[in-house]
């Protein structure tokens, strides 16, 4: 398989068939300009690698678990005297969570989580975190997303890097994000990634070209809230967190390339639609955004969409007050979607071309709060979901005694899990991206 930085280069005119924006943006094709593109399609075809789909490469799923995911009750240290003196009230019960060795368990909603873990399929990075860690939402975001050191601010994002070394002349398409505004970590000098979630950007496809309802009626589905998910949102589940996206416009660049490409040539965006039409998920997925999203996903997947980073967010981690049922919830809904997700990627016989990787801000304190909740903290566990994920727990599991400040002391850099992605998966230069080298694990 050829890494990123052989890929042959891609035209404008492949963008726009395959770009969301791009259709966003344009109206009819001219019938000049079908046939131009249709003589360029038969050329194409005569000269076999000219026009890579990227069908076959890797593909890495980013899964942002915003406001700041308590790690300790996910990955729960149930031997531990310690986790039960420090919280009396949200402790979870050694009789309940889902044992994974004699000291750390699941917690008690990851039950299909536990079933990738057995199966081969799910490894968990203990104690993940970074030097000088900071505790408030959008700077711990940005440096999460930058990959940068806590004392110093970059513009630039450790996707956009990737896309920037790796990606040059591959179609825009290369990162997607499920979101309203592309993340910080797509930011690049050369914009190529892309977001979408909502039907308006649908609204000024050709009428000759697709029912005019279609988008709509789709993207409501897609992005429909559900009863539970209002019930428990508020002030205390931390629903006001939802994905945190640091300062990403990027002076505009972004939004300026697309409009010129799309305008440039008047393309539609039937692509999408017909990749979404012709994909129905066979398995059911839960009515939540986050599983909303993972089914979009897999559709463009099975649609052979050639985007090698896909990015999925799920809001809610802050968990001030009242964490049980709130965190509970969460762990529910994550669970559910990304077993279906698991599920519909292995129907497709995609499941071993992707690599899931979850991250959060921060974890959480150790000791609970007088509201029967949980401050912002530092380390927290993060998970690594696929077909060619080596199982198992990777880094030591942080004392819950030796403390800094009343936090968790991270024992493996987040970095170090990106430039693993970044060289085994994606293959790609991780120095080149993160700037210098960051010890690899053996996850992949």
């Amino acid at each position: 398989m050829k890494t990123p930085r052989e890929q042959p280069l891609h035209t404008r005119r492949q963008f726009l068939r395959t770009s969301v924006l791009g259709g966003a943006l344009a109206s009819t094709v001219p019938l000049f300009l079908e046939k131009t593109f249709l003589t360029l399609d038969s050329m194409a075809a005569a000269s076999p690698g000219q026009y890579p789909t990227g069908k076959d490469a890797t593909i890495l799923v980013v899964l942002q678990l915003a406001g700041g995911n308590d790690g300790i009750n996910t990955l729960v240290p149930f031997a531990d005297d310690a986790y039960y003196k420090a919280r009396p009230r949200i402790a979870l019960p050694a009789g309940q969570v889902l044992r994974i060795n004699d000291y750390a368990a699941l917690h008690p909603s990851l039950s299909g989580m536990r079933t990738l873990y057995g199966d081969g399929h799910l490894g968990m990075v203990q104690g993940v975190g970074y030097p000088n860690p900071n505790r408030s939402h959008f700077r711990s975001t940005e440096i999460w997303q930058t990959a940068s050191d806590a004392d110093r601010n970059v513009s630039e994002g450790w996707l956009g890097r990737y896309f920037d070394n790796s990606c040059k002349g591959d179609d825009p398409c290369a990162g997607v994000a499920i979101a309203a505004q592309t993340p910080q970590a797509f930011a690049s000098s050369r914009p190529q990634g892309i977001a979408f979630s909502r039907p308006e950007q649908f609204r000024y496809m050709s009428e000759s070209a697709v029912d005019p309802g279609t988008a709509d009626a789709f993207f409501r589905e897609m992005n429909k809230p559900t009863e539970q998910m209002d019930s428990v949102s508020g002030e205390n589940s931390g629903e006001s967190i939802g994905m945190i996206s640091g300062h990403a416009d990027n002076d505009g660049k972004t939004i300026e390339f697309l409009q010129r490409t799309a305008l440039g040539a008047q393309m539609s965006s039937d692509r999408i639609l017909a990749i979404t039409r012709k994909t129905k998920s066979p398995v059911n997925y839960p009515a939540s955004e986050l599983g909303n999203s993972m089914n979009l996903v897999a559709r463009l997947i099975a649609g052979g969409l050639p985007t090698r980073v896909y990015y999925v967010s799920q809001g809610g981690y802050d968990t001030h007050a009242n964490q049980l049922p709130a965190h509970d919830f969460r762990m529910k809904d994550l669970d559910a979607s990304t077993s279906s997700f698991v599920a519909d990627l292995k129907a497709q016989g995609n499941f071993d071309r992707v690599l899931m990787i979850s991250f959060s801000e921060f974890g959480r304190r150790v000791a609970e709060n007088a509201s029967a909740g949980t401050d912002h903290g530092a380390a927290a566990p993060l998970f690594l979901v696929g077909g060619k994920v080596k199982p198992g727990l990777y880094g030591a599991y942080p004392s819950l005694t030796d403390l800094h400040d009343g936090d968790l002391k991270f024992n493996t850099d987040f970095r170090s899990v990106y430039a693993t992605a970044l060289e085994n998966w994606l293959g790609a230069p991780s120095e080149r991206v993160l700037g210098r080298k960051f010890p690899l694990l053996p996850f992949i």
